[in-house]
């Protein structure tokens, strides 16, 4: 029998925030004075860049019904995102994120609310069977009831021939416990999700540093495939079970005005060439552009993105 014709490139699973990004470059929030409003929320910065480069995406989410909330949908009307999946709640706020603006990895306070509110009715089985990718993020996995819904519908994407993926932006401040968070990484990648991590992801994860050859035996011993490993300046490795491991520097950047986004930027770039059906190089070469871009803008990334999905084919 012919399989279905998958019409949803990306279907993105997760959280939908208020980043108020600090105006202060290089401090922390402690000497942040005050802030400039930005959409924002890992998945929804994937959906919104794949968007951008002429994918076909699709945003599962829960907001509050407010103002924050009616901001979001305003602001998706710009976009060709699917928003159908896209709930708001009463009596629970749009969540906030307060973030330092810096060129490193930023400080950041949540305040969580409607985001982890995630219920089985927004993923239906034919909007499952009708996606590509299936992606999420650890932070969106770190509190239920998303958490739950995320992994009951991760293997049911799985099993009806959705490829996933995951973000694994671990911070030990959205988790109850360390071994609670090991044990949802580990059920997310039984389902053999592309997987990008960074080193500062790693080294909070398991609260000391490891050699890469560790961290990339740690997720194929779960099952995966693919990692792929972000090391800021010095580029990216990836490694595919069995195979070489692939490493390229970064793109030198002048001036960096903002590196919030930049790892979701080289993740949308990544997914884009992944599903063009470029090979594993090519997609971290897309990847490593892309987030060149991104830290050469505050927020997201301009507005003209669409034209360059063509300049990014390698």
């Amino acid at each position: 029998m012919k399989e279905k014709l998958r019409t949803i490139d990306i279907l993105c699973v997760g959280e939908i925030l208020i980043d108020f990004i600090g105006h202060q470059s290089g401090v922390m929030i402690n000497e942040t004075r005050d802030y400039h409003r930005y959409l924002g929320g890992s998945p929804m910065n994937v959906a919104m860049n794949s968007s951008r480069l002429g994918l076909k995406a699709a945003m599962v989410a829960t907001v509050g019904n407010d103002g924050l909330g009616d901001y979001v949908f305003k602001r998706l009307e710009e976009t060709t995102i699917i928003k159908e999946y896209i709930k708001k709640k009463k009596r629970k706020p749009t969540s906030v994120i307060l973030v330092s603006k810096t060129d490193g990895t930023p400080d950041f306070i949540p305040f969580r609310e409607a985001d982890c509110c995630i219920t089985e009715d927004q993923l239906s089985s034919d909007l499952l069977s009708n996606s590509k990718i299936f992606h999420t993020t650890c932070f969106a996995l770190s509190r239920k009831p998303a958490q739950d819904t995320i992994i009951q519908k991760a293997e049911e994407a799985y099993n009806l021939g959705c490829k996933l993926s995951i973000d694994v932006n671990y911070a030990k401040k959205l988790w109850k416990s360390q071994a609670k968070a090991f044990e949802i990484i580990k059920a997310y990648c039984k389902f053999n999700p592309l997987v990008k991590i960074s080193e500062d992801d790693m080294e909070r994860l398991f609260e000391r540093k490891l050699e890469h050859k560790e961290i990339f035996e740690f997720f194929h011993s779960e099952g995966v495939e693919v990692v792929c490993l972000t090391l800021g300046s010095s580029g990216v490795k990836l490694s595919q079970k069995g195979k070489e491991i692939i490493q390229l520097p970064a793109i030198k950047v002048d001036k960096i005005m903002d590196a919030t986004g930049a790892g979701d930027a080289f993740w949308s770039g990544f997914l884009f060439a992944y599903l063009n059906g470029d090979t594993m190089e090519n997609c971290l070469e897309v990847a490593l552009k892309l987030a060149a871009l991104k830290l050469q803008n505050v927020g997201r990334l301009p507005d003209n993105i669409n034209i360059l999905s063509q300049l990014l084919k390698c």
